[in-house]
């Protein structure tokens, strides 16, 4: 596949590829991915990607913000389900690293790097 091909040491392309079942598209913006890598590195495990880019079809399939930054290859949403780490320790982890937008989710956590100040979000139903 043309997009197979490694980003950094833990990361390959593909896995920031829109989830559009017609399409492969991707976008990225390279401030996300350096930061992953770090996210990766502190925790000592996978950083699994439940919601790369997406096109506009695909962010209104899922029902993702007009604006998200997820259509500009800014934001991912990574499962919490192999990590050993609580939520509120990953999201410390995260701004330390320098996201700037977290939101907060019962079985992942959204990460982006909007500009601007850090904006936090809890959507966790308990």
């Amino acid at each position: 596949m043309i997009n197979d091909f490694q980003l950094t040491k833990n990361f390959n392309l593909q896995e920031f590829e829109c989830t559009h079942p017609e399409h492969h598209h991707v976008m990225i913006d390279a401030e996300l991915v350096e930061k992953l890598q770090k996210l990766r590195e502190r925790l000592g495990l996978p950083v699994i990607i439940n919601s790369p880019y997406r096109c506009p079809e695909r962010n209104i399939q899922v029902g993702g913000a007009d604006d998200s930054y997820h259509m500009k290859g800014m934001a991912v949403d990574i499962s919490l389900h192999n990590q050993i780490l609580d939520i509120e320790t990953i999201d410390n982890l995260a701004v330390k690293i320098g996201f700037r937008g977290i939101g907060l989710y019962d079985t992942f956590i959204h990460l982006d790097v909007r500009p601007g100040e850090v904006v936090k979000w809890d959507k966790r139903s308990g």
